[in-house]
């Protein structure tokens, strides 16, 4: 059986595992404030929030109830917007977004409203860009946005009295969320987590590419669910490498500090990963699986020399360079019953630089038309090694060998990098399709190229020297 606490209710169902949790809410629980929108994971409208218990709290997070399997939910809180109703009133979200007319249809206000609960149950440090940055996984096709802005500006303001110290009273004596949240976590920890088993065949973390991909045909497949096996969670370091358990998400990478004190900028290049509810639930192992030609952590994983360890159902495993894991398009370096345990990178020390780059036809929550990652390693004005990869110029992506190998021992000079965009080119194989022609992409590939040394050496490499 599959147990959880669905608002203010204790569920126990042993509806198929593929089923997701999207549907068992609208369906089975006649919840129908959770929206069906794009199904996948673009819109926001299914947001919901999930509770789980993390080094002996309950923490919150919000996700796409529609690429969430309903196994992933199990010895946890599910809110929908019916649970963060007060008994009388509208709490906090709510009133924000009627003062600041947020809302005109109000088809997407309940993800809005989940989200911007969420970032009260979570917050800090409330800040205007914070609360706009919760709710970057939301869409409205109504109201032009500003009024949702002063919305959240609203309830920013409100947070900053917030007592930390003990912030669920807090928020529930201010009227965020319902009093029923203060019994909630000896509930979640009460509820017998062993109980439900997955054994199944294909195996899934967060669900966020595969349901996109499979929804259909999912009802049909016996999972194995892997987002929860606390084997299969973790961030680790080993002197200077970082080791990644194949269910770390992009959020665990994103919040990470040894990560973000040794990598600059990588939050900001992590924030141009997808939105918040899909980095929250979004496994890496998965990016790296799904061998999408754009996936954006599999390009950044790739210029820093990742390596994956592989492991069978005899608990046997072998390592493997991601640069060679991708043989054909959707053809993988891997048996039918090895699933990614591990990827292993090494961290930038003095003399590496990283940076990555992306184009999209937005700025966020969107599929890369072109990607790129650069790591450069330099003594003086040598580089002594270079590693560089391209996402959506070919059918796998794109470790650039031949480009990576020509910077080697080379100077940082504009003739140099203008010779190396040209061997670049010859890696390139792009297509024309829905997101963009085979010209446009190669002058995408062209800039981004660019845009790494410009971003890295700043004082050496002007833009328009090389445009």
């Amino acid at each position: 059986m599959i147990q959880f606490i669905l608002n203010n209710q204790l569920i126990k169902t042993d509806k198929p595992a593929s089923t997701t949790l999207l549907d068992f809410v609208r369906y089975d629980e006649n919840l129908r404030g959770t929206k069906i929108g794009c199904r996948e994971g673009d819109c926001g409208a299914c947001t919901i929030l999930i509770g789980s218990m993390k080094d002996g709290k309950l923490e919150y997070m919000s996700a796409t109830s529609c690429l969430t399997p309903l196994p992933n939910v199990h010895g946890k809180h599910v809110v929908t917007v019916e649970g963060l109703n007060l008994p009388d009133k509208l709490n906090q979200a709510q009133q924000a977004m009627v003062d600041c007319s947020g809302t005109q249809c109000g088809f997407c206000t309940p993800g809005f409203v989940n989200s911007m609960c969420g970032y009260a149950l979570t917050c800090t440090a409330p800040t205007l860009e914070t609360a706009i940055s919760a709710i970057d996984g939301n869409i409205c096709r109504c109201t032009g946005y500003k009024t949702i802005e002063r919305a959240s500006a609203q309830l920013a303001e409100k947070l900053l009295t917030k007592d930390q110290n003990n912030s669920l009273q807090w928020l529930v004596t201010n009227e965020f969320v319902p009093d029923y949240f203060l019994g909630i976590e000896a509930r979640v920890k009460a509820i017998k987590t062993e109980s439900y088993n997955s054994n199944g065949r294909i195996p899934i973390g967060g669900g966020t590419d595969l349901y996109v991909q499979k929804h259909d045909e999912l009802h049909d497949f016996d999972l194995d669910y892997l987002f929860d096996k606390s084997e299969l969670n973790g961030i680790s370091f080993n002197g200077n490498t970082c080791i990644l358990k194949s269910s770390a998400t992009v959020t665990d990478l994103m919040e990470n500090k040894t990560l973000l004190d040794a990598i600059p900028n990588w939050y900001k290049h992590l924030k141009l990963l997808s939105s918040t509810p899909i980095r929250n639930i979004a496994t890496i192992a998965g990016n790296i699986a799904n061998g999408s030609p754009i996936g954006d952590f599999t390009i950044i994983l790739l210029a820093m020399k990742s390596q994956l360890t592989l492991t069978n159902k005899e608990n046997v495993s072998r390592k493997v360079l991601l640069k060679d894991f991708y043989l054909g398009y959707k053809q993988l370096d891997k048996k039918p019953d090895e699933i990614i345990t591990e990827i292993a990178f090494e961290l930038p020390t003095n003399g590496t630089k990283f940076n990555f780059e992306k184009v999209c036809k937005r700025q966020y929550l969107d599929i890369a038309s072109v990607n790129s990652a650069m790591t450069i390693s330099s003594n003086g004005n040598t580089i002594t090694e270079a590693r560089a990869s391209m996402g959506g110029v070919g059918p796998i992506p794109k470790y650039l060998a031949k480009t990576s190998e020509f910077l080697t021992n080379k100077a940082i000079t504009v003739s140099v990098i203008k010779e190396a965009e040209q061997i670049l080119q010859t890696e390139l194989s792009p297509i024309s399709d829905a997101r963009g022609t085979e010209a446009y992409k190669r002058l995408l590939g062209r800039q981004l190229f660019f845009s790494h040394f410009i971003e890295l050496f700043p004082e050496t490499i002007k833009m328009e020297d090389l445009i």
